[in-house]
């Protein structure tokens, strides 16, 4: 019916709106996982409580777990001697650790010597010339050094004056500016931090980013970060030698990998997706970097993660673009970009079903409001 109103002329009922008026129109496509409202009440109290709690103590246990005895396990050992030479070695190797070294026989010096620059030794008997002489790396770190010294004595204190010292050479040292052989975990665990916490904070503070604006932030991150954290690294303090550019590239890789599995997390997760990322990317994956110590002083539940994890590969790639002649710079190169693909990628497609489910549901209130 007609209405009328205060001054007396009378309204006909608007016609059929049609679609435009029902039409929801989308907006620019996101990757944001779903709003949440916030806590209140108990759950507000403890929540926040258990959740760092929980990160805290993990960091605790794996960390204590993995470094407060650390042993050496099957240390890679190169021989280049004759089998009386090898067998006398072989009692050294068992008097300073039983199980912590793996003899690996060599035809000369020179292929035992290359086994130690390539890293795939950590320390060599070169006494194929009948003067036996013990060489590592010191590029390996503290750990590795503190092992091999005691070798160049036959025997544990008490032996005799006349029984042979054979002498013990480092001949990969570390830098000057890296005295310690830290400063590739230190660099390295800084950018993995910056990622995780990249992956966090764009969501707190961009959550309605579409998809090709967050993967932008996320590549200009990624860039900037491994050019200032060489810069820092490698001009400033001269701590990890090596092409200024291979330095950069390598540490933007490993953050891009850990900001790009944090961002996937909490995009599959929301806020558990925080605590799922802080304890695989930064506890599990900095614990078994090899950044503190090699690998093989891991233990055995540990060590895998290594070859796997992006901390691990990046800083076993880093060390070989410093020392040891480009040893794990193609894994490692490889194995974060298929880490970053694989979370970009996999974002993108939770992206197209979000997209879908929503022109789905717009499609079906439209259909709805049509008479």
């Amino acid at each position: 019916m007609p209405s009328t109103d205060t001054t007396g002329q009378s309204h006909l009922p608007d016609p059929d709106p049609g679609p435009e008026r029902h039409r929801h129109h989308q907006g620019a496509q996101t990757d944001a996982p779903p709003e949440r409202p916030g806590l209140t009440g108990p759950q507000a109290v403890l929540k926040p409580v258990i959740t760092v709690l929980t990160i805290g103590l993990v960091f605790v246990s794996v960390f204590l777990a993995a470094f407060h005895t650390p042993q050496a396990h099957r240390l890679p050992v190169a021989v280049a001697a004759s089998d009386r030479t090898a067998a006398l070695f072989d009692v050294r190797l068992q008097r300073v650790s039983p199980d912590g070294f793996q003899v690996d026989r060599y035809p000369d010096n020179a292929s035992a010597r290359l086994a130690v620059e390539h890293r795939q030794a950590y320390a060599a008997l070169l006494a194929d010339d009948g003067d036996p002489r013990i060489v590592y790396a010191g590029a390996n770190g503290p750990a590795v050094s503190a092992l091999v010294t005691p070798l160049a004595s036959p025997c544990a204190p008490g032996c005799q004056p006349t029984d042979e010292k054979w002498p013990v050479v480092d001949i990969l040292p570390l830098s000057s500016g890296d005295s310690r052989g830290l400063s590739v975990f230190y660099a390295s665990f800084g950018l993995v931090l910056a990622g995780f916490l990249f992956g966090q904070v764009t969501y707190q503070v961009a959550p309605r980013l579409s998809f090709g604006q967050r993967v932008s932030s996320l590549a200009l991150f990624a860039a900037v970060g491994g050019l200032a954290t060489a810069l820092i690294a490698s001009t400033a303090f001269g701590a990890i030698p090596g092409p200024f550019l291979g330095i950069a590239g390598l540490v933007a890789l490993m953050a891009g990998a850990v900001a790009a599995a944090t961002i996937l997390l909490i995009r599959i997760f929301g806020p558990i997706g925080v605590l799922l990322a802080s304890i695989f990317m930064l506890v599990m994956g900095n614990a078994s970097s090899g950044g503190v110590l090699p690998p093989e002083f891991l233990p055995g539940w540990l060590k895998p993660l290594a070859s796997v994890m992006p901390p691990g590969v990046g800083v076993r790639a880093l060390d070989g673009l410093a020392y040891f002649h480009h040893d794990g710079l193609v894994n490692g190169v490889v194995v974060l970009s298929v880490w970053i693909a694989l979370c970009v990628a996999a974002l993108f497609l939770l992206d197209r079903i979000a997209a879908s489910a929503t022109s789905a549901t717009s499609a079906a209130i439209l259909h709805g409001a049509r008479p």
